[in-house]
């Protein structure tokens, strides 16, 4: 994992001051004060890196709890699967099914809400499923006409 630059650190500090500013219920004013005798300052962008550490202690001192740290946004797909997205349109469209279709069997299949949560290997799977689906129906087809 790569390390954080000194850029990244600071913005990291500022959002927490923030937070910690909300959680408090400080008003704007009571805000300014606080910086303003820590640091000198009148705004955090104004800080570097040790002011923002002074600050945020400050903001402990005073009752702030951050809250656990979050994971942040879940990616689409790890890899590129747009292949066998591609693929499972034009099956889709064969099979004169919808999106919501694949959706459903994705629920079905993998207890996954929507299509695009799928990885490659489930994709794989569905699309067998789908294909499979699509071929038996066209065998039954046949043996009526």
């Amino acid at each position: 994992m790569a390390r954080m630059t000194y850029e990244q650190r600071r913005q990291g500090l500022i959002a927490k001051i923030h937070v910690a500013q909300t959680q408090l219920a400080l008003d704007e004013d009571s805000y300014r004060a606080i910086l303003q005798r820590i640091t000198g300052q009148k705004s955090c962008k104004n800080c570097d890196l040790a002011q923002l550490q002074r600050v945020m202690d400050e903001m402990q001192r005073l009752g702030f709890k951050p809250t656990k740290k979050s994971i942040g946004r879940k990616p689409l797909h790890f890899t590129d699967v747009s292949d066998l997205m591609a693929k499972l349109g034009v099956l889709l469209r064969q099979t004169e099914k919808s999106w919501a279709y694949a959706d459903g069997m994705a629920r079905q299949m993998f207890k996954k809400d929507k299509v695009n949560q799928l990885d490659a290997r489930q994709l794989h799977k569905l699309i067998a499923a789908l294909n499979y689906h699509h071929l038996k129906k066209q065998a039954n087809a046949a043996k009526t006409a």
